[in-house]
Parts: structure tokens; sequence; C-alpha cells
């Protein structure tokens, strides 16, 4: 027989858990010392193991009671249904990872506005998805919708779509520089540099999609993130200016 402050030891399960199992009939010491303390048999301990092991695999404290007293329980019918709770709270969850996720990314786009970008965000969230992708779909060609993909995304975790990201900040927090100044223009140029590795020669693709950017509603019918018209204003002068400079040092 095992004392319940060596079994605690042993588990690292604390004796004010092991005596809530006792109290609750989930698992009740074989013996007592003449004390009063619990002792635990080699089966008691057997038996809370399975406790412990189906614990980590979601189950609640009534459940197990019910599925270790119970000889006739349908462990495969339980165990399927768990599994298929824990799929839907991974995908509940892999949701939330991601929604955070855009909201960190919008925080960044907005250069630390965070009343902004949940704004927007909301408004994204407003938005048809069938509608969109049906719009985009009827916009661009098959080679198109495949070059879509490539694009940097709100949601996207990778460094491509994190520079982007924080490309986009820098260009918001510089609003008031002259788009001709050499901090607005390194970072257009290190736009065009990612342009140039990710869409090299779809000069086609590239001009459409601008257009489309151009635009508030076309914008909004593809579920682009919401940049305001001042701010693609300020990115295309500053854009012209880079591509004047680049046209003069060639001549």
């Amino acid at each position: 027989m095992i004392h319940i402050k060596e079994v605690a030891k042993q588990t690292k399960i604390t004796v004010r858990t092991l005596r809530h199992y006792d109290q609750i009939g989930l698992l009740t010491a074989t013996s007592k010392t003449e004390g009063g303390h619990r002792l635990y048999s080699d089966e008691d301990m057997k038996k809370l193991q399975q406790i412990q092991f189906l614990k980590g695999i979601g189950y609640r404290l009534q459940d197990i009671k019910d599925m270790l007293s119970d000889s006739k329980w349908n462990w495969s019918i339980s165990l399927k249904s768990q599994l298929v709770y824990f799929i839907d709270e991974q995908e509940r969850l892999k949701s939330i990872e991601s929604s955070l996720r855009e909201l960190i990314n919008g925080i960044a786009v907005e250069g630390g506005d965070e009343s902004l970008a949940v704004q927007k965000l909301i408004q994204l969230s407003n938005w048809d998805k069938t509608r969109l992708r049906t719009f985009r779909e009827n916009m661009f060609t098959d080679k198109e919708l495949e070059l879509w993909t490539r694009l940097p995304k709100m949601r996207g975790e990778d460094p491509d779509s994190l520079e982007w990201i924080a490309l986009l900040g820098q260009i918001k927090r510089h609003m008031r520089d002259d788009p001709a100044s050499v901090r607005v223009q390194n970072i257009i140029r290190r736009m065009l540099e990612k342009q140039m590795d990710e869409f090299k020669y779809e000069d086609e693709f590239i001009d459409k999609l601008w257009d489309i950017r151009k635009s508030p509603k076309q914008s909004e019918k593809l579920g682009l993130y919401p940049i305001e018209q001042e701010v693609l204003d300020f990115m295309e002068r500053a854009y012209e200016i880079y591509i004047s400079s680049l046209q003069k040092s060639t001549t």
C-alpha cells in the first residue's frame, strides 16, 4: 500500500486533488492508516493513471467516472465524439489565431492606430466571402488567380507578408514627408525590389492590381485591406519620382 503523500510525490498530483477524487467517488483509496491518511493499492495506482490519461485528452471528471464505472460504456463512440470535439475546437482556435494575427498586422499597417485597424477589420469581416470569390474569379484570368495567391496576406505569418505590412506602416508614418525624401524613396525602392522578386515579368498583372487598388469600390469587391486614398496617392507620387530618378540616372 502506498501513502497518499508518496502517491502525490510519485505522480506530481497534489494531495488536495487526490482527496477531491476520493470525495467525488472517482478514485477511492483502498485503505487508510490509523491516523486517517489514505493508502493506495497497485490497482488504485493503475486507475489513477487511467484517470490522468483521460483527463489529459480532454475528458471531464464526471465523464471519466462514468467511463471507468460502467462496464458497458462504448469507448469507441465516446472517443470518436471527443475527437470530433477537438477537431472543431482546433478549427475555432485556428480562426482566433488568424484574427489575432490579422489585428496585429493591421495595427502595424496603421502605424499603431489600434482603433482604425479594428474598424477596418470589422469592415472586412462583414463582406460576403462568396461574392468576393465570385468577383475575383470574374475579374482575373486563371493565371492571374495563381499570381493572386502570391500576394502578401494580412493574416500571413511568412516573412514576405510581414515585411510588406511593415513597409506600408512606414509609408503611413512618413506621410508628412516629401515623397522625394531619401527615407520615403528607400521604402519605395524596397517595395519595388520585393515586387520584382515575386512578380518579375508580370507587369500587366501588377498594373491591373494597382488600378483596382486605387478604386475603393473595386478594392472592397476583392476583399482587399482598406487603404486610404491619400496614402495610395502619396505612394504613387513617390513611385513616379523614384522611376523618374532611375531614368535620369541611366541617360
